[in-house]
This record gives C-alpha cells, structure tokens and sequence, in this order.
C-alpha cells in the first residue's frame, strides 16, 4: 500500500485490521493507477479477492479531495452489510448513510440510484463518483435494466462523474468496456484456490444425490470446516436439512449440542417476540438446527435468515441448504460448496442454470482468513452425465452478457415514460438516442449481423410501447411534443410497475364504493406484490372459503391468492403461526407483504385522486394502516398515533380498558404485558391531548 497517499492508508489500518498488504489482484489494480486517475474502470477479480476494499480505496480518495461517493448495490441484504462495514469510517468525519444527499458515502440500491437520476438532477450532479457493485447483473433480467439505463442517463446529466464497476470477470469485456469507455484490470488471483469437480451417485455407491452431500458434511465435520448447498427450491432446502439432521444428531458431541440448542432457541425466540407461536417452519428449522444445520429461504423471518448467517460465520452451524438467492447477496462463504440441483425452474419448465450462476455458487467456497483451500461440488447421479457436467460446467466458458432491457417490457415503458417526465425527451427521436446510449444500443449498433436493421428493429420496440402508453392515458401528445399525463407522472415518480398502475387505474374506475377486500385481492395480483407461497401440496380450499367468504370468487388458487388471504387474517389480528395453520403457507413472510401492500394502498390512492375518483378515500387510510400495523378498524387510532405501540399490547389495553383510556392511571397501565412505564406515560400524554 506504499503508493497510496497516507490519509487512505491510516484509514484502511484502522478500519481493517486484518489488512497487512495487498493480494496480487489487489496489487495489480493499484499499481494501474486507477485509485487517483479519473477515467472511468471496471476491475475484475474472482469472488473474496477483495473486490470491496479496492472500491474503498477509490472512494476514500474522492471524499478526501471533498467529494461525494454513491456505492450502489442489487440487494438490501448487500446495501445493510455495506453500510454497517463502512460506518468504521465515520470516525475519521466521513459521513455514511444511504443517500448522498446527506452522506459523503452513500450505499444505495439500484432502484434509488435510479431514482436520483430520474428527478434529483441537482443531488445526482454533486456526485464525483459512481461505485457499482456486482456489475455483471447488468445482463440479469430484472435489476440490470435499472442499472443500465440510471448509468446510461447518469453520463448524460453528470458527464464529470468518474464510474468503478466492480465485476466477476465476464465473456465480452471488451464490449462492455468501450461501452462503459472504461479501462479493465482483469486478474485470476485467488486469496483461496479453489478446486471444483463433480461427484457421482454411481462412483460413490450411494442411493441419492442427499447421501452423497452426507459423505461431503461428514469430512467437513472431521476436518472442522463448514459446508453450504444449493437445491432448486424452498422445498427442497427443508427436506435436505431435515433428512441430513436425522442422519447426523446422534454423533454430534455434547459440546456442539449445546452450541447448537443455544441457536435453536435463538431461531424460536424470533416469532415469540412478534407475539405469535412458533410456525411449523420454525419448528422444523430450529429441530434441524439442533443437529447443526440450518436451511435458508425467502419463507423464513428476516431476523431468522440473520441468525443462521450470523451463527454461520462464527462456526456454530455445520451446514445451510439455500436456494439459489444466497449467491448473491451477504458474504457467507465455506470451505466446502455443493450444487445438488444444477437445474430451476422456469415458465419453460426445468432449465440448466447457467454457468454463470455456477461460478458464482462456487465462489462462495473457500473463507479468506479461514480456509487454505475451497471445493465445490456438483452432483450427478452417472458417469457419463458427470462427463457432461463437467464439459459444461467445470471447464465450460460463462455466457456472454446480454442487456435484457427490451426483453423487459415494463422497463422499456417505464424508461420511456422517465425520459418523457423528466424532459430530456419530447418525441420518438428524443427517445431512440437515449436507447441507442444504453448498453442494449451498443450492442445492437456493434454486432456484425444486427448492426444492418438494429435502428430499425429499436424503432419498432420503442413505437410500440409508445402506443401502449398513450392507449392506457400514460402519455399523451401535444403539439409541443409527447408529455406525460397526470397519471403518467405519478407512474414516473414511483418505482412500481407500469403493470401495477394500469391494473390498479382499472380497478379505481370501476362503479360503486370500493371494497377492500376485492383491492387487496387486485394489489396480490400485481407484480409489485411480494408473494406468500404455499408449503406444499396441500388442499387450497381454505383460501379460497377465505376469499369467498368476502365476496371474492375466483377459480384457479395460486400464490396471489395465498398472499390475499394471508393479508385479510393480518388485518384481522390473526398472527403468523395462526395463519400457517390456516392456509399451509409460508406465513413468515407476512409482515414484508402487509408492509408492501399497505404503500399500494397508498399508491392506489394517489391514482383515484388523479382519476377524480373522491369516494370512499378515507377508507383507504384505514386500510393501508390496519395493514401496516396488522389490527382491526378499532385500534387503528391507538397504534397510529403512539409510537410502537404495537397491535398485541393495543388489543390488550382495549381489552382491559376498552377504547377511551383517559380516566387510566400510569399504575393501572403497568400492569398490562409489556407496557412499561414510558409506554404509559405516551399513553397517557395521548389521551390527555384528546
């Protein structure tokens, strides 16, 4: 680190310790300069060779010379360890936060870097440096159009803005980087070398995939080590946990035991404090976690996914089974990496996943500071599909990265709409050059065999998701040009789906009051809607009596109508426990999905204020409160208007008291579960106010 300026250099010794030099990857970059060069770099290094540190470096650099830094991440998991790791910073007066508007250091999302560029002009120009991390999922479908298109217009309004992107190396390099006019510091250094090979049922004379993952956890163990697999679906991961604890949990020293019933307790405590039963997802975890393994999926509480990764870490856990979302997402690496299922699927049906994804499941083996070597595993079940595995997968080249922008129909709308709202578009011509400046216009423009109709082929894409937004009262022309409606600039300014609006508007303008529980099933069907699944195959019948019993009749039952009937037992006070048991669905997921309803309410709302559709709104503040606080209508004022209250302790009071407190005493409130003497006295300042 002796070519870094001394400021940088006491900041990263303070902050990471554990630093004493750099890695040869590491090294490499720096010695290319580009810490204090100002042209834009896209550094590419495999997983754990300290990509972040090197963004750091660059980013501590800007602020010194007094700028402003936005490090923009895909995933709220990556955006809450960033900003917890880059805290260490403040102590040198370098302010961390999550926007730049109040932060030297700002770790944003893709979405609200997005928004920035969209209408915060003012925030967006006073950025000296872009950092995007994870860059390689600009040719991921659904968060990569939102990147390409914020770092197409990003260039366009701040053209001073230096642009890191830090990247897994990826197949057409080149291309991204005259795209990006970017230099590329590409290095294979390892801090953990890392060998990967497939195994096989047959070679190993066991009778499935499952017994083959034991023989691997079983070394681990032996040898002290950690193991972390990747299966197809939620399914799954429950099923392979539980089967490789009850193979296990009768060898497991005392020791480990308790270490394990420690965190299994841990596990149970999470929907305790949330005032409900344990589920029978929780059940079943915290039984596999007494054996040391843990599975891990969106169906599970937030804070318990946080304890399984925590007690990952710090040892206290032998195995995880997760889906495939754990690839992305927080640093949670093992000596030992298996991919069970090396197949997903898709509307098609069962697909290959791509290799890729495969490299970067296996990245995750080998613990820098830990492990002296990872292994990744994939399973087959002969030799000759092991032949095949290996061809593809193990000596097998990544894909080439593709922008998925016009693939994404919404994410054309939505950016035309952006370009029309935000002014720096005023007719189709306007908008073909913003097009033909992402990412997806280069590489039609530069391809050999595109290149001859590619103006014509974008022209025809962008016509006809013109004539859609006109169609459905989005945008509108005028002689001085396209211009978005009312309700186009609301579209504009929020980050939910063209879909969701135009589906909502529908529903705003049909006759009559509006019934809650028929919104509630049209917010479920949205895309914007984050899903409560079913467990199993178990009889949907209860959700639809549910459904039914509120006038909402439907044919096909599906996750839309799980994630509607969950949402009304919410409201209803019903808790997570109760609700599982009600529809055999992954109820932990409950409260992220009232949360998320209860702002497209809000959002519904706005719509029928834009469409002059005034009746019946102040039942929509009820509603997207009894869903944000999970209560019924009457207590709905009580937990509003006294901060975190909470519906168990609100019920409770009303059924000690009923629903006028003035004439209670502090003592008398006390005595009530939970309420303690500040609690009381918020109480008591409330209704005195009244």
């Amino acid at each position: 680190m002796d070519t870094l300026k001394s400021e940088i250099k006491d900041i990263i010794k303070e902050c990471y310790p554990q630093i004493k030099e750099l890695n040869p990857a590491q090294k490499a970059v720096v010695d290319s300069g580009f810490v204090e060069d100002t042209t834009n770099y896209i550094i590419a290094i495999p997983t754990a060779s300290g990509k972040t540190l090197l963004g750091v470096m660059a980013a501590l650099n800007t602020i010194l010379n007094g700028g402003k830094v936005v490090y923009a991440v895909p995933l709220i998991s990556i955006q809450n360890e960033k900003v917890k790791e880059f805290k260490k910073f403040e102590k040198f007066d370098i302010n961390v936060g999550k926007h730049p508007s109040s932060s030297d250091l700002a770790v944003m999302v893709f979405e609200s870097f997005d928004a920035i560029t969209r209408f915060s002009w003012n925030t967006l120009r006073e950025i000296d440096l872009l950092i995007v991390d994870e860059f390689h999922m600009i040719g991921e479908y659904s968060r990569g159009p939102t990147i390409e298109c914020a770092i197409t217009r990003s260039r366009i309004l701040n053209p001073g803005m230096r642009i890191i992107a830090l990247s897994a190396t990826l197949q057409n390099m080149p291309e991204l980087s005259s795209w990006l006019d970017a230099h590329v510091v590409e290095h294979d250094y390892r801090p953990v070398p890392l060998y990967k090979d497939v195994l096989t049922t047959e070679e190993m004379e066991t009778k499935n995939k499952n017994d083959v993952i034991l023989r691997v956890l079983n070394t681990s163990i032996k040898e002290s080590s950690q193991i972390l697999v990747f299966v197809s679906t939620r399914r799954f991961t429950e099923s392979l946990a539980n089967y490789i604890a009850g193979k296990i949990k009768r060898k497991i020293p005392a020791d480990k035991k308790k270490a394990f019933r420690e965190v299994a307790e841990k596990i149970l405590d999470v929907p305790k404090k949330r005032g409900s039963l344990p589920t029978a997802v929780c059940l079943k975890l915290a039984e596999c976690v007494e054996s040391g393994i843990a599975f891990h999926h969106a169906g599970l509480f937030d804070k318990q996914k946080e304890i399984i990764e925590e007690e990952f870490r710090e040892g206290n856990l032998y195995m995880i089974t997760a889906t495939p979302s754990l690839m992305y997402g927080v640093n949670l690496p093992s000596k030992n990496v298996v991919i069970r299922d090396y197949t997903r699927w898709t509307s098609q049906g069962p697909q290959p996943i791509p290799v890729f994804d495969y490299e970067q499941m296996s990245g995750r083996a080998g613990r820098p500071g830990y492990d002296t070597e990872g292994y990744s595993y994939l399973i087959a079940k002969s030799v000759d599909e092991a032949y095949n595995l290996k061809d593809h997968y193990v000596y097998g080249e990544i894909e080439t990265t593709h922008s998925k922008l016009i693939e994404n129909k919404d994410a054309v709308y939505k950016q035309i709409i952006t370009q029309i709202a935000s002014t720096l578009a005023r007719n189709p011509q306007d908008i073909l050059e913003f097009f033909g400046s992402t990412f997806y216009g280069f590489q039609m423009s530069n391809n050999e065999y595109l290149s001859a109709f590619s103006a014509d082929s974008m022209e025809y894409e962008i016509n006809q998701a013109l004539e859609f937004l006109i169609q459905n009262g989005i945008l509108q022309t005028t002689p001085e040009g396209i211009k978005t409606t009312e309700f186009g600039m609301l579209i504009a300014k929020s980050n939910y789906a063209v879909k969701t609006a135009v589906r909502l508007r529908e529903f705003a303008k049909m006759d009559g009051e509006i019934d809650i529980h028929k919104l509630i099933y049209e917010i479920s069907k949205t895309p914007d809607m984050p899903m409560i699944s079913f467990k199993g195959r178990k009889s949907k019948e209860p959700v639809r009596e549910r459904l039914n019993k509120e006038g909402v009749f439907i044919v096909d039952i599906g996750n839309s109508e799980a994630t509607a009937a969950t949402l009304i037992e919410w409201m209803n006070e019903r808790n997570e426990y109760e609700i599982e048991n009600a529809f055999n669905v992954y109820a932990a997921s409950t409260r992220r999905s009232s949360y998320e309803a209860s702002l497209l309410v809000k959002f519904f709302k706005r719509i029928c204020e834009v469409l002059g559709v005034y009746s019946g709104l102040n039942s929509l503040d009820v509603l997207s409160a009894r869903l944000y606080y999970g209560v019924k209508d009457d207590i709905v004022p009580m937990v509003v208007s006294i901060k975190r209250l909470g519906r168990k302790r609100a019920r409770a009071l009303v059924n000690a008291f009923g629903a006028d407190l003035k004439s209670v005493t502090k003592e008398e409130l006390v005595k009530i579960d939970g309420i303690g003497p500040k609690t009381a006295e918020a109480i008591m300042n409330r209704y005195k106010s009244n």
